[in-house]
Order: structure tokens, then C-alpha cells, then sequence
């Protein structure tokens, strides 16, 4: 099986030749999938086997995915502020729901140690500290971060291999919704047909057969309400709007806290956004080919946030703000985070300065990522949305 795309090889950093080996493995599992299933399989399938196949998939294998020597930075790698900031927003419900977080793919545990250390700080620890991994090799590298950097605070910790039957607390899931397998959808003159996979003389290739049953009905929802042009091409999420409503009927009281990048759905299937979203991350390159090294490559799509609102709505819960991260994070105090640390002190301010300027810049993470809360039995105006809440554009 080749799966090296010519176009991304040629420009990307070559692999070692264990995860070369790795990726060949994972390649030849997706290819007898796709025979199995007679030829061809929808890219949420093939994003599901290249993501999460247990010991080979992106997610499930052991090579390192966060930070600098990863593929990719997420927020709390950058700097403490992040979560330090969030810790604000944290508290409050903790107060307003249960004592207790889970955290659903908490990559290499950065956010929940820095999270739990700030918390500790301003005096409203959590009684218990779930997080949700699937991942044995996420697993351990979360209770090694954890473990170095709050020892004291790591009997709070679990984790979980599933949804609770019933919680009471915050759940919070950061960069979460965007790894979640998609379907590809061609929105044509004549008919509405579904971008999947096959196999073409050794290597992945795309086919498309007509959409039917549930992707079929909401992409033709999508075409009533939005001006599609023929050959309009894009991602449809189902996955995503369903795991919101599986933890509405598990929450008691509290509240969903969703960080991600992504869009109103009026933005989501803008006119000019013909192509899509789906882009892959590898080695800090971002591209947009995801049949190049199965298993070693992030493949991601933006989010559709109207879809979470409805689907969260429908199965009862209350949306409680919809905003951009930079507004959330000012909201929640990080102008008085930044404060803690000595203009004076350059050694340790300005690469701080740096990697805030990163998380509120519209030109980096500011506008683009967005934070959204919905919940149950929370009757208090949540800190992160008291300014710039665009809860009105969803």
C-alpha cells in the first residue's frame, strides 16, 4: 500500500523508519477495511480507522503529538495563562453545579495539572478530577505530566473509559470536537453525493457514490438553507452534535464547556468556503492531504457550532454563551494573570507576552477558536460571556 502522497511528501519532514513501518501497518488495516466493506468506506470511516485504530492510529499510537516536538501547539501548551485564566470561568461553576470536573481528551495532561494548580491557588479544588481517554499511551503520559508537576494533587485524578450514567459538575473538552470523524459531501447540480475512499493500484483515491439515509437528510436541510453552489464541497459532522446530546442526558446540573476552532454555520458553508475545512498537521506543516502516512498525521475539520447549539437545544440543554476565545479569556481575568509576573523580569515576561499575544491575537488563536458553554440548572450569567457574546450569530 502507498501511502506517501507525492505532494505532501515533497515538502514535509521524513519520518524514521519505525513509524514509516508503523504507518504501512496501519495503511494495510484501512485497506482490508475498505475491501470488507466492498470497495469503498466514507471519509468518517476512513477518519475514524487513520485517528483512532487502537495501537496504530493517531490518537492510540505512541508517537508524541503535543507540544514542540509534536505535530501541532494546543493552548495549554503554550503557557500556563491559558489555563490559569479558564480557571476563573472553572470555579464559578463549580460552585453553580458539583465539585467535580471532567475532562474529555486531555492530551498530554498540561491543561489538568496547570488547571488543578490554579484551582488548588484560589481555594476550589475539585473533588474529583475525571478525565475521559481511551488512549493507554495518552493515559500515561497525562499521569506523568500530572505527576511531575502536582504530585499532591494526583489522587483526585481518574480516569474513565466511559460517560458517567449521571454527573454533576463541569465537563470540558478542549481542541475535542474538531478531531471527531466527518463525512464529505458534494452538494451537485443533479443529486448530493458522498466523498468516501477506495483503493486505486496500491494507494487511497477518492470516489463518490450518492448520499443516503441521515447524511442525505441533512445535507439537503443544508441546501434548503444555505445557496450551495454545484461542485460545492464540504464536511458534515455527525458525530459531533450526537456526543453533545449523549452528555445532555447524562448531565445533571452543570455545563458542557467547549473549546475549538470553528464557525457560525453561515460562516461554516460561507459561498468563498467551497473546499471545506479539512486540513492534517504534521510536524507543525499544515496541509490538506489526508491519505499521506495514515496513523502519523492529525487530520481535523473546523467546527459547525450552530450544529452543537441545535443538538445540545434539542436534547435539553441551555445555551449558556457562545463567544471568541480572546473575549473569554479577557472576561475571565487575563489581563490580572499576566499581572502576577514582573514587566522587570524580561527572562520570564516576554516569552509569557509572547504566547498570551497567541491565544487573543485575531491574526492566531483569538478569533478563530471559540468557546461555548451549554448546561442544566445553571442560573447564573457565566464570567467568560459577561462581554462580547455572540450567542445571537448561531
Amino acid at each position: 500500500m502507498l501511502t506517501r502522497s507525492p505532494q505532501a511528501a515533497a515538502s514535509l519532514p521524513s519520518p524514521t523508519a519505525d513509524a514509516l513501518a508503523v504507518s504501512a501497518a496501519l495503511s494495510r488495516h484501512i485497506s482490508a477495511s475498505i475491501n470488507a466493506a466492498g470497495g469503498w468506506i466514507g471519509f468518517d470511516r476512513f477518519m475514524d480507522l487513520a485517528l483512532y485504530t487502537p495501537g496504530m492510529g493517531y490518537y492510540a499510537g505512541g508517537a508524541q503529538k503535543f507540544g514542540a516536538a509534536g505535530d501541532f501547539l494546543t493552548a495549554p501548551e503554550l503557557c500556563p495563562a491559558f489555563a490559569q485564566t479558564l480557571a476563573g470561568q472553572i470555579a464559578q461553576l463549580l460552585v453553580l453545579s458539583g465539585p467535580q470536573i471532567i475532562e474529555v481528551g486531555a492530551g498530554s495532561g498540561q491543561l489538568a495539572a496547570d488547571l488543578l494548580l490554579e484551582l488548588e491557588l484560589r481555594g476550589v479544588l475539585p473533588e474529583r478530577y475525571g478525565i475521559l481517554e481511551l488512549s493507554g499511551e495518552l493515559r500515561a503520559r497525562q499521569c506523568e505530566t500530572i505527576g511531575r508537576q502536582a504530585s499532591h494533587l494526583l489522587p483526585r485524578v481518574l480516569w474513565l473509559d466511559r460517560l458517567p450514567a449521571h454527573f454533576d459538575g463541569l465537563v470540558l473538552a478542549n481542541e475535542v470536537l474538531d478531531a471527531m470523524p466527518a463525512h464529505l459531501v458534494l452538494w451537485n447540480r443533479e443529486a448530493i453525493a458522498e466523498r468516501g475512499v477506495a483503493v486505486d493500484n496500491g494507494q487511497f483515491a477518492w470516489r463518490d457514490r450518492p448520499a443516503s439515509g441521515r447524511l442525505l437528510e441533512r445535507a439537503q436541510a443544508l441546501a434548503a438553507e444555505c445557496e450551495f453552489v454545484p461542485g460545492y464541497l464540504s464536511e458534515i459532522s455527525l458525530a459531533a452534535p450526537a456526543w453533545v446530546a449523549q452528555w445532555a442526558a447524562v448531565l445533571g446540573r452543570g455545563a458542557l464547556l467547549l473549546i475549538d476552532y470553528g464557525f457560525p454555520r453561515r460562516e461554516f458553508y460561507h459561498p468563498q468556503r467551497c473546499a471545506g475545512t479539512l486540513m492534517c498537521h504534521y510536524r507543525h506543516h499544515a496541509h490538506g492531504e489526508p491519505f499521506y502516512l495514515p496513523g502519523l498525521q492529525d487530520i481535523t475539520l473546523h467546527v459547525d457550532f450552530t450544529a452543537i447549539v441545535e443538538a445540545g437545544c434539542e436534547a435539553g440543554l441551555d445555551l449558556l454563551g457562545y463567544t471568541t476565545q480572546s473575549s473569554f479569556l479577557f472576561n475571565c481575568g487575563l489581563t490580572e494573570i499576566l499581572a502576577r509576573t514582573s514587566v522587570g523580569d524580561s527572562l520570564c515576561y516576554l516569552p509569557l507576552a509572547n504566547a498570551v499575544q497567541k491565544l487573543v491575537s485575531p491574526a492566531e488563536m483569538g478569533e478563530l477558536f471559540k468557546v461555548i458553554a451549554l448546561g442544566k440548572g445553571v442560573g447564573e450569567p457565566l464570567r467568560g460571556f459577561v462581554s462580547g457574546d455572540r450567542s445571537a450569530t448561531l
